[in-house]
């Protein structure tokens, strides 16, 4: 069976990483072999990236520096770590890809979709995921998802003021509407168990 890479999007707080071990789990059950990993992140010169990107004062990178950043370690991760998986037949799960580079960067950020496009197709040759998996909830309920998971803190980014989270979320929404062919938005809300459900229900086509 080819393998097939699945990117989990959407702002803090609305449980992607759990739910990407919990997909993981249930696409294992199903016989397949699936790598999970992340963004900034996933291929030791990403990791290192990231903790460039994520440590710091709030203010440490410009939005353009910070594009530069999550192109450079975005190249590296799809080089090193998923383009050899998909490779060996394997299903890639990944929490973040290019769409939150658009969002945040490129929306709030005010970089501009384009331009993040432009230094992906430089990058990684403009790969994307066969699915990419918009999880949503209400701004409230996120923020204060985000704010139990993190005590109150958070890195550079996560811990950016509400209005700039709001214009990511608006961005995420557009991206999604502007792909519905990749996309697929899922209600984050309720228990876990049914928010998994939700996202094997929207991959079941590929499987």
């Amino acid at each position: 069976m080819a393998g097939r890479f699945i990117s989990l999007e959407g702002g803090e707080g609305v449980g992607k990483s759990t739910q990407l071990k919990r997909l993981a789990e249930a696409l294992r059950g199903r016989g397949l072999e699936v790598v999970e990993t992340r963004e900034p992140g996933g291929s030791p010169g990403a990791e290192a990236i990231r903790s460039l990107l994520l440590q710091g004062e709030e203010d440490r990178w410009t939005a353009g520096a910070e594009a530069l950043l999550f192109a450079a370690a975005r190249a590296d991760h799809v080089a090193k770590t998923i383009k050899p998986a998909l490779a060996d037949g394997k299903w890639v799960l990944s929490d973040r890809f290019l769409d939150s580079s658009i969002a945040y960067q490129g929306g709030a950020g005010g970089v501009g979709a384009s331009v993040i496009r432009q230094l992906h197709q430089v990058g990684s040759g403009g790969f994307l995921p066969d699915r990419t998996l918009l999880l949503e909830l209400p701004g409230r309920a996120a923020a204060d998802r985000a704010r139990e998971r993190d005590g109150g803190g958070g890195d550079r980014i996560g811990s950016r003021a509400e209005d700039y989270h709001s214009e990511v979320a608006s961005a995420f929404r557009l991206i999604a509407e502007e792909e519905p062919h990749r996309f697929r938005i899922v209600d984050a809300s309720g228990a876990a168990e049914q928010v998994t459900q939700r996202l094997l229900a929207a991959l079941e086509d590929l499987l």
